[in-house]
């Protein structure tokens, strides 16, 4: 027993290793560009002012983004999805598989979960013993709202609660080599036609230029991925395997239209789009359906509660499945 737990903890120490690289070519290329580029190399001063300014900016919304997206905590469900000590005991009591499928096909009914098993089964936690919220995963020995994936660069699952903040971290990323590599590129070419600089300076510069463009390209692409599964509404579990319904898988049942769909992720307030702050709509559990996803699941409404459709005046093909209580 106590080898499997230092065997644990070792792992978990392991697991921040990507973290630390990540941090550790940060820290190199703010010292390559700041003291080798900016302040050894260039000889104008109006030069260096504009270009640590702009690269201060840029570096400092990426750090911002990175570390919230490590270190904000995937979100968990809220209690009424968790079973209560009397369904617990009912739900344990019963012989039959059979049996414990109707106590949370039974439970559901209270509930705003349209997702179903690839079986057509109630999605059910075991290790939380909750029913499933809809895009919920238990991932990173934890309950995870809206999951995403998991990102061994932050040590962290990405789900409703950092989602915003882990494509801010893209995007930073990417307008840090972007500008590393425009402002870089006239001293790598000095360098490439053999033009005299420092060995130092030469070594940097070489280097700065190369982790830049092969970042750039990785970073083109993750972020063209992530900016597309946006507009479609999509997790990138839901894009590898399509979620279930009663009536089947359906990759775009969460698609409600470009606008609502970049809301969702970002907020309603635009101000706050490009800052590392939580802006998201909702609360991560119940999350609009195309018109055709909402009618096709109506076993899954709560069969004591009345059910508004908040955002069909505006949107025409958008559901929103939330309680009338909601409101009051």
């Amino acid at each position: 027993m106590a080898v499997r737990g230092a065997l644990r903890r070792c792992v978990r120490l392991l697991s921040w290793v990507p973290v630390l690289v990540v941090t550790a070519a940060a820290l190199w290329s703010y010292y390559a560009y700041v003291v080798q580029l900016c302040l050894t190399t260039l000889n104008s001063t109006a030069e260096k002012v504009a270009y640590l300014a702009m690269f201060h900016v840029c570096f400092g919304m990426f750090s911002w983004a990175f570390w919230r997206s490590v270190f904000t905590a995937p979100s968990s469900p809220s209690k009424e999805f968790q079973l209560s000590s009397t369904d617990k005991q009912r739900y344990a009591q019963q012989d039959t598989l059979q049996a414990r499928r109707r106590i949370l096909v039974e439970i559901s009914q209270e509930l705003p979960v349209h997702t179903r098993s690839a079986s057509g089964e109630i999605r059910f936690c075991h290790q939380c013993q909750l029913i499933k919220p809809d895009r919920f995963f238990f991932l990173c020995r934890a309950c995870v709202l809206k999951m995403d994936h998991h990102c061994p660069w932050l040590n962290n699952c990405v789900g409703f609660s950092n989602y915003k903040f882990f494509l801010l971290f893209l995007t930073f990323s990417l307008l840090c080599c972007s500008f590393i590599i425009a402002t870089v590129s006239p001293y790598f070419i000095r360098l490439w036609l053999g033009e005299y600089l420092s060995s130092s300076v030469k070594l940097h510069v070489l280097f700065l230029m190369l982790v830049s463009l092969m970042f750039f390209i990785t970073l083109s692409f993750l972020l063209g991925i992530h900016c597309w599964l946006v507009t479609k509404n999509r997790t990138t579990a839901e894009w590898l395997s399509a979620p279930f319904f009663r009536h089947g898988p359906d990759q775009g049942a969460f698609d409600v239209g470009l606008k609502q769909n970049v809301r969702q992720v970002f907020g309603p307030q635009r101000r706050l789009w490009l800052l590392p702050v939580f802006s998201s709509h909702g609360d991560g559990q119940v999350f609009p359906l195309r018109r055709r996803a909402a009618s096709d699941t109506p076993q899954a409404l709560p069969s004591n509660t009345t059910y508004v459709d908040e955002e069909v005046k505006v949107m025409g093909e958008l559901v929103y499945l939330k309680p009338l209580s909601s409101y009051v």
